[in-house]
């Protein structure tokens, strides 16, 4: 293997690129953490909880395909800088609703800006995926994409952590605050970036046949379609990060401190396995070890769902984390290695439609569910139907099931 294959991080724009992408993650996280229990400590109802997963995910949707054509057509840096300044300005308004200066005592805002927020987010991951095929050499891609993933997930374990942290001893204002300031950093961050961009040499087309174009390609791609689908589909059905402030009230009998380190939990796992994948990636019988990981993925959820002791609760959750990580790096992977760069905002903004708005849809089933069948009976639930989905990808994508890394190089 070339050195260059073995050392992203020599790339200096690779280096700025994570930077960019830890600051929203932080940004991004404490928010989450944050507006998580201000809700909750508003209604304590769950349902309340799956409602503001449903508030961000509405306008992602319907963002999130014209985001992936401006992406592929203007120039990148400067549009997730204006991302970057939204998520910003967001928490500040969120401030001014924890402070009770404006609807005090509603929920009303606070989905309000929830969805702000998440049409500010329909632009970062495009606008990260784009610029990661221009700071790295194709060969570099695969442990790229595990760098990528631990910086990623370590973003997933400080942002709850410091949320946490910041609502307990400091108040929700001081924490919607700091994300402001990160958000910021990560703005100035993708501006100072070195990197050059595309010329843009291409006509424009139609936004909505540029738009088809991008999907036509995933459609027509068994292995990135199925992916994706696997992906959706677990975090849809089977994941418990969202009704964690529920949990950890109703069941667990703990504070935010305890909802911070619980939402970090997952996102330590995910960097134990990164780490690995990027000394040892995945070559041959990825597709296995896909599947494989994605019902460990669900026999996860269901053992937390049972579990009452703090500690196990944690330590379930990094196992989940693992199963996860698995998932996002095989993910990142190939749809880098198969996707052209003139498309690549496009396609980016499909995958985030399959897989990140899955996490705030997926809120939205669980509250129902919760609703319906009770918190712990709907997490069981979810973790045999993830084990159900694997079972149905497996057969209807043959050629995901059989994936080599390799072929793909």
């Amino acid at each position: 293997m070339s050195d260059a294959a073995a050392s992203p991080l020599q790339s200096r724009g690779f280096r700025w690129l994570l930077l960019y992408r830890l600051c929203t993650l932080l940004s991004y996280q404490i928010v989450a953490v944050t507006v998580g229990w201000h809700i909750y400590e508003l209604t304590h109802d769950p349902l309340a909880l799956g409602l503001a997963g449903l508030a961000e995910v509405l306008p992602y949707f319907c963002v999130a395909p014209f985001a992936g054509y401006l992406v592929d057509h203007l120039p990148r840096r400067k549009l997730g800088a204006a991302a970057c300044i939204l998520l910003a300005v967001n928490a500040i308004v969120l401030a001014v609703v924890a402070a009770e200066r404006l609807g005090a005592g509603a929920v009303w805002p606070i989905y309000l800006a929830v969805a702000v927020g998440g049409v500010g987010r329909s632009v970062l991951g495009p606008v990260y995926n784009a610029l990661f095929a221009r700071v790295l050499r194709r060969e570099q891609f695969p442990r790229g994409a595990s760098m990528g993933s631990v910086v990623f997930q370590i973003g997933l374990v400080l942002g709850p952590a410091i949320g946490g942290v910041l609502v307990g001893a400091a108040g929700k204002p001081a924490a919607y605050a700091t994300a402001t300031i990160v958000a910021l950093l990560a703005a100035g961050t993708l501006l100072a970036m070195p990197v050059t961009e595309p010329a843009r040499t291409q006509q424009r087309g139609p936004i909505f046949a540029s738009i088809a174009e991008g999907a036509r390609f995933v459609a027509g791609n068994q292995i990135m379609l199925g992916a994706m689908a696997l992906d959706m589909f677990s975090v849809l059905l089977g994941g418990a990060v969202s009704m964690l402030p529920a949990f950890i009230k109703d069941i667990l009998h703990q504070g935010p401190e305890a909802l911070g380190l619980l939402r970090a939990a997952p996102a330590i796992g995910s960097i134990l396995v990164a780490l690995w994948l990027t000394r040892y990636p995945l070559q041959r019988h990825a597709g296995r070890v896909l599947l494989i990981a994605v019902a460990s993925f669900g026999l996860c959820t269901i053992a937390f769902a049972l579990s009452r002791h703090l500690w196990l609760s944690g330590l379930l959750l990094v196992l989940y984390g693992m199963c996860d990580g698995v998932s996002v790096v095989m993910r990142s992977t190939i749809m880098q290695l198969v996707t052209p760069d003139e498309m690549r905002g496009r396609v980016s903004s499909i995958n985030g439609i399959f897989v990140s708005s899955s996490n705030e849809l997926g809120a939205f089933y669980d509250g129902v569910m919760a609703r319906l069948l009770g918190l712990v009976p709907a997490m069981i639930v979810g973790g045999w139907v993830t084990m159900g989905v694997v079972a149905a990808t497996a057969r209807l994508a043959p050629r995901l099931r059989r994936l080599d890394l390799r072929e793909l190089q």
